[in-house]
């Protein structure tokens, strides 16, 4: 059985360690939440403050060409591309994910429809994030499209002759469990429909390869394991051979070939910067590129495979010693085990006969200054969920103990049926 002593010694040599002095964590707080929002990077207020004290305080609007502020969203976009396997010049950094999947969605519906136009249908997973099913539900009624939602192992077989786009998230927000990019891509492919993958969940936490994948459309957060801060700006990449055949559908002053022509008439930029739409917020996209260059701190030391083998490791001691220390209290594993299945949380399910035990297990562990979250279930095949994210740029091995010493106390105790912890808030 593993000890805290060998927690304590996984740390010690651990190389990515230094990397947890680039945030502001709370003195008592184990934070496995970065999968909802990322911690705070110990730059971002100092950079902040420049951004509105000296760029915008004294250069005022001159900071737009000063401070090269015009260039924040591919500067910043450039920096996420190393980050999820794309090119120089591919990724921009705007808008929300919302915003975003609705561009993309809009002009890879354009594109099916002009290769393909007697198909009439959208497939994801219906346990999909539910702004993306929103997104895609009235883009299907605007166009007379179909929606049809699937499971995980329904997938396949939905890739036929009637499908123009499949829209997946690439780790699932409630399971943490992952596709494989490559293959469903392929598939995809090879039934002649088109794919947009979100990468809320993936992007920062575990190896993406877009390019090399032959993805078509991908979006993705900049507040989770981007570390951006609440409501960052998100980012949108398009596959170069699709980039300039169709505009999309928020066809903004930034996104033109000239905005400062001041013409009437849109003529949309070339390649990826046409998927820009107004004027870009400054001090977000500041915010976002601190978050940013606490993942490429992790480069030199060996990148985004240096913090997957960390997060597998991190993931894999929590299933264990969960398992070792908390059997009998109603918990299950609703993370796949496989490595190559698994993103970088792990959701345990709640079959307790309370059933607001799972919300109220999160909330006794937060009171002890055990951050993770909560996700509703409607019934035996998505159950309730208790979430635990795992960021390795901040979360260590003993950490991972503690934490769930922490819950084995909540379970066995029974802390968790006191009534405080059963009062819902606002944001679960």
């Amino acid at each position: 059985m593993t000890t805290l002593q060998d927690c304590r010694r996984l740390d010690a040599q651990d190389p990515l360690r230094p990397l947890r002095d680039l945030f502001t964590l709370p003195e008592g707080v184990l934070y496995l939440d970065g999968n909802s929002l990322g911690a705070l990077p110990a730059a971002t207020p100092a950079r902040v403050a420049q951004v509105v004290t000296q760029e915008w305080g004294h250069e005022l609007i001159r900071a737009w060409n000063t401070a090269d502020w015009a260039s924040a969203p591919q500067r910043l976009g450039d920096k996420i591309a190393r980050l999820i396997g794309a090119g120089p010049g591919q990724v921009v950094a705007t808008d929300s994910t919302s915003v975003n999947l609705y561009k993309v969605l809009s002009a890879a519906l354009s594109i099916a429809a002009q290769d393909a136009p007697g198909r009439k249908r959208i497939v994801s997973e219906r346990s999909n994030f539910p702004t993306d099913l929103y997104i895609a539900e009235s883009l299907a009624r605007e166009r007379g499209l179909e929606l049809v939602l699937v499971e995980p192992e329904e997938i396949a077989a939905a890739l036929d002759e009637h499908l123009a786009l499949l829209m997946l998230t690439h780790v699932n927000y409630r399971t943490g469990a992952m596709h494989d990019m490559a293959a469903l891509t392929a598939a995809a492919h090879a039934a002649g429909a088109l794919v947009v993958w979100d990468l809320a969940h993936s992007a920062g936490a575990v190896p993406v390869a877009l390019l090399q994948d032959d993805a078509d459309f991908a979006v993705g957060c900049g507040y989770k394991y981007l570390n951006g801060g609440p409501g960052a700006p998100a980012f949108v990449w398009v596959h170069p051979r699709h980039a300039e055949r169709f505009r999309q559908p928020l066809s903004g002053w930034w996104g033109h070939a000239r905005p400062f022509a001041f013409v009437p008439g849109y003529e949309p930029a070339a390649g990826i910067a046409r998927y820009l739409c107004g004027t870009q917020p400054q001090i977000a996209l500041a915010a976002l590129e601190c978050g940013l260059d606490t993942l490429l701190a992790a480069e030199p030391l060996g990148g985004m495979a240096a913090l997957r083998a960390k997060s597998l490791a991190l993931t894999d001691l929590f299933i264990a010693l969960v398992q070792e220390r908390c059997a009998g209290h109603g918990l299950g594993l609703a993370t796949p085990r496989a490595h190559a299945q698994r993103g970088s949380q792990v959701s345990l399910s709640w079959a307790g006969a309370d059933d607001a035990g799972a919300y109220a297990i999160v909330q006794a562990l937060i009171a002890r200054g055990v951050i993770g979250d909560y996700r509703a279930g409607d019934g035996a095949r998505h159950p309730h969920i208790l979430r635990f994210g795992f960021t390795p740029l901040y979360v260590g091995f003993e950490d991972v103990w503690h934490a769930v010493e922490h819950l084995r106390d909540v379970l066995t105790s029974g802390e968790w049926r006191r009534p405080e912890f059963k009062q819902q808030h606002a944001v679960t």
